[in-house]
């Protein structure tokens, strides 16, 4: 035994010794002990055990409003994501509709336009000063003009604001469908109907319920849309997580709420998992045959289709033309809600770039998001590199470790470093986190490690194995193998990884909103005190600006990880 320990620690090195012990602090320091300091310390006071905190959350009557909001927003939202979301793909992949590719790229616009940006859009066009409110005061005079508030207007946004996954992920799985397949029913006598629910669908099935489990964990974390367009009658519990957290007496509440809302995450997971293991589904052959749009030949039919289809289109499409439309009006035309096209101006746009205190929130959020998203492709890489190489059964509590953030919501992670990092501990060298602006950057990099690890590990099955045992027989280092020869291979996974993060990062409110420093006040919160009644026209004029620019950057992104990619196969075709 001793003998294999000192064979291995002669392989790894001193360096992979100061890595391995390096990542175990994160997984301990960052990722665990946090939430189980949180923990401990709701239950137990002076080291007694206390049900005091039940007591307390019960006889708030804010709190458990917000709980039963939760589920009953997510559990609707399970319905009305995958109804729309289905009717997306549908629409673009496999019915002939006309246009589909222009109404996709509608359709695609929550993937550079989400978070708080979107939830303050949305009530920009629909509020009670919005343009459609406007102009829904022209033929209805007597209509309640705050009509896009509470439960439906949540849901509504929310609806739209999260089929991204529907598209991206229920795309690939109807182009893996095998058209021979659709064929032979049709051969069968079967109608169109049947064979999609007896052919098409079941084929869905699997990436169905992986975007339900998505759905449904967004419902419940649910920030942005019920915190600006839910009003004082529909809150759920992220929202009063946050007011809860700023108040010393009711810390230990919203931290009771983070905590419930972790547990339901990590259920929901659980019980999604044995039903998608437990599922029927159909199998398609090896060799498939590309699948054709199906034409719908029922006029009525294909009239109505085509009306749904655009009608959908519009709703995703206006709110983002009159973002960029009143990007470059005047604050008079903002507040009153009227928009003239003839007094467009770029005065705004002037603004952000000459005045330093309108770029200095766009500065802090590029330099914060920049920041984490290299750092947290460094630890990843590193990660996945032990991972990858030592396949000892120890070594997964690596890999298991860093995965600790995707079951647990923003607030609980934003939570548990507040309440635990408030006051020296030797776990962060007696170093107090609260106050600094580096809780934040911590924070930021903890809620992007799963997806990072997850997608940078699976690029080292890329490398050729052949390529590393020819480095080391000509005698080069473990590090001269990682720089010169592994790293060149995952280059694009990296920067693709990176560019996402990043991009993801920039208008981040859920987090940012407890944990920024008062002096160096990120986008998110900025763009959220923007959307109140009583923001300044200034502000609200600065609001359509951050939010143009943060869709270009975000176009730009997506631009970088999948245009060259296109580029290059039809090149290579």
């Amino acid at each position: 035994m001793i003998n294999n320990m000192e064979k291995w620690l002669l392989r790894i090195g001193p360096g992979g010794l100061v890595l391995r012990a390096g990542l175990l602090w994160v997984i301990v320091a960052l990722l665990i002990y946090p939430n189980l300091n949180m923990i401990t310390g709701i239950f137990y006071d002076d080291g007694h055990f206390s049900a005091e905190i039940i007591r307390k959350l019960f006889s708030s009557e804010r709190a458990m409003h917000s709980l039963v909001n939760s589920f009953i927003l997510a559990i609707s939202m399970i319905v009305t994501v995958n109804i729309v979301g289905i009717l997306l793909v549908l629409f673009t992949e496999y019915l002939d509709i006309k246009g589909a590719s222009f109404l996709k790229l509608g359709y695609l616009s929550t993937l550079v336009y989400g978070g708080i940006v979107l939830s303050t859009g949305y009530k920009f066009v629909y509020g009670d000063n919005g343009i459609v409110t406007n102009l829904l005061l022209k033929f209805f005079p007597g209509m309640n003009p705050e009509w896009f508030t509470g439960y439906g207007a949540v849901l509504f946004v929310m609806t739209f604001a999260c089929t991204s996954n529907h598209i991206i992920f229920l795309t690939n799985a109807i182009r893996g469908i095998d058209y021979q397949t659709i064929e032979a029913a049709k051969n069968m006598g079967a109608s169109s109907l049947k064979i999609f629910m007896r052919v098409v669908l079941p084929a869905l099935k699997p990436t169905l319920f992986a975007v339900t489990i998505l759905t449904f964990i967004t419902g419940l974390d649910a920030m942005s849309a019920p915190l600006v367009l839910g009003g004082p009658g529909f809150q759920t519990i992220n929202p009063v997580i946050m007011t809860f957290a700023k108040s010393s007496y009711s810390q230990d509440v919203a931290a009771l709420l983070a905590v419930i809302l972790g547990i339901a995450t990590v259920v929901l997971l659980a019980i999604m998992n044995r039903f998608e293991k437990n599922g029927n589904y159909i199998s398609v052959s090896k060799v498939k045959s590309k699948i054709q749009k199906q034409k719908i030949t029922n006029p009525a039919l294909n009239i109505a289709a085509h009306a749904l289809a655009y009608v959908l289109f519009l709703i995703y499409a206006v709110p983002i033309v009159l973002v960029i439309l009143y990007s470059f009006s005047s604050s008079q035309a903002i507040r009153s809600g009227v928009l003239n096209l003839n007094e467009l101006t770029l005065s705004n746009y002037l603004t952000i770039f000459t005045s330093s205190e309108a770029f200095r929130p766009f500065a802090i959020s590029m330099i914060y998001s920049l920041a984490a998203a290299i750092l947290v492709v460094i630890l990843a890489l590193i990660a996945s590199r032990i991972v990858h190489t030592d396949k000892r059964k120890i070594t997964m509590v690596y890999e298991y470790g860093m995965m600790i953030p995707w079951l647990l919501p923003g607030t609980l992670i934003a939570l548990g470093l507040m309440t635990t990092y408030n006051s020296p501990k030797f776990m962060m060298f007696n170093q107090v986190l609260i106050g600094t602006g580096a809780i934040m950057l911590i924070a930021y990099i903890i809620v992007k490690i799963p997806f990072s690890l997850r997608m940078i590990k699976s690029s080292f099955a890329s490398v050729d194995t052949s390529l590393e045992e020819a480095a080391r027989s000509m005698g080069a280092s473990s590090l001269y193998t990682m720089l010169k020869v592994i790293l060149p291979v995952i280059l694009p996974t990296l920067l693709s990884v990176m560019t996402l993060n990043f991009n993801s990062l920039l208008s981040e409110y859920d987090l940012t909103v407890l944990l920024y420093h008062p002096l160096m006040q990120p986008l998110g919160p900025v763009i959220k005190a923007a959307s109140d009644e009583s923001a300044s026209v200034n502000a609200q004029a600065m609001l359509f600006v951050y939010s143009v620019l943060l869709m270009l950057i975000s176009s730009l992104a997506l631009w970088l990880v999948y245009g060259n990619k296109l580029s290059f196969k039809k090149r290579k075709l």
